[in-house]
């Protein structure tokens, strides 16, 4: 899409009471494209390399991908507030949480030195071919500092009195150090695969990706609404489990995923010697003639010994049995009807998909 496009308003085409996931996704890209063409503007009066820069920030950030936190933060916020209430104030809150996304998914792929997300050159690659790796890396890093301030700039910009604001950035920065904390333990967990364990690996996947991709969104959307404290523990059961079965899903794509299809190269995982569930799983599982296999093989090999202990099919046990949890959850909440049943399919949607 042209740059011009891309900077030009589209508040016009955001709908007062969106309610397919469309119409969802319009109205918060919509809104980030509104917020980044005037953050671009201020940085090109400074100098024009900067105004680059930022315009290569705000790419990725309208990159695509599935909006998966602003659609749980909204379905939080309207099962609290019913179907007649006009989205435009929290609009930037949902589109605060696609900036952080963007800030976690550039340093996730330098750490990880992955090639390509989302089907395209990530960001350390981008700036590499412009001055080389060590301006790529540095860059990146900045790239994503950028969006983790302009998510909070956006989320200010949210039209809320002032102690119900509080509460959202109370949640909306639990949600960040959860985040920070899970990626943490997974640096640390490929530098020390000896060490892990499947469980170790589920708190990863609780506090990297559970809680910042459906548990704290829908906590955040909740404080938007102003809050109903009974409905508190149905979300962080349904954000907790739905969100593990999400990361598992994610595990199972990162060995058996179609690249053309995940927009990520194939079998990363293996190539990093990442220790996810579905691969503490398969060790545990290893017979001796497998674990000799596994250790020689090359990726291709590895994933097919992998695929032989029969770990994928626990995985997927696992991924069955915490949907089911989150579903029951929201059984007998007090939730909106409408809500109820968005929640219930995204948690489907998010745990049996091919990307």
């Amino acid at each position: 899409m042209a740059n011009h496009t891309l900077e030009g308003s589209r508040r016009e085409a955001i709908p007062r009471q969106p309610v397919s996931q469309r119409a969802l996704i319009g109205a918060v890209e919509g809104t980030l494209a509104d917020f980044l063409a005037s953050q671009i503007a201020a940085l090109d009066a400074v100098d024009p390399a900067l105004g680059g820069f930022a315009r290569t920030a705000r790419d990725l950030v309208l990159a695509g991908g599935k909006r998966l936190r602003p659609t749980f933060a909204y379905w939080g916020w309207r099962g609290v507030v019913g179907p007649a209430e006009p989205i435009e104030g929290v609009l930037p809150a949902l589109g605060a949480l696609e900036l952080m996304h963007t800030f976690a998914l550039v340093h996730d792929d330098l750490m990880d030195e992955s090639a390509t997300r989302r089907g395209r050159p990530t960001a350390h690659r981008i700036f590499a071919t412009q001055h080389g790796e060590h301006f790529g890396g540095s860059a990146a890093i900045l790239v994503g500092d950028l969006c983790l301030v302009w998510a909070d700039q956006l989320l200010a910009r949210t039209r809320l009195p002032a102690p119900a604001l509080l509460e959202v950035r109370s949640r909306y920065d639990r949600m960040r150090v959860e985040a920070i904390a899970g990626q943490y333990l997974d640096v640390l967990g490929e530098s020390d695969p000896s060490s892990w364990s499947v469980e170790r690996a589920l708190v990863v996947a609780r506090h990297k990706t559970a809680s910042y991709t459906i548990q704290w969104p829908l906590a955040f959307g909740a404080a938007l609404a102003g809050g109903d404290r009974r409905l508190d523990e149905a979300y962080q059961v349904y954000g907790t489990t739905v969100g593990e079965a999400f990361q598992l899903r994610d595990d199972l794509l990162g060995v058996y995923g179609d690249p053309a299809v995940t927009g990520k190269p194939a079998a990363d995982d293996l190539r990093t010697g990442k220790p996810t569930a579905l691969l503490m799983m398969a060790r545990r599982m290893f017979t001796d003639a497998q674990h000799a296999a596994f250790a020689r093989g090359d990726i291709e090999q590895r994933a097919q010994v992998i695929a032989e202990t029969g770990a994928p099919a626990r995985i997927e046990e696992m991924i069955r049995v915490r949907v089911d949890e989150g579903v029951a959850a929201l059984t007998e909440a007090p939730i909106q009807p409408e809500a109820r049943a968005a929640l219930i399919e995204l948690a489907t949607v998010a745990t049996h998909r091919p990307a």
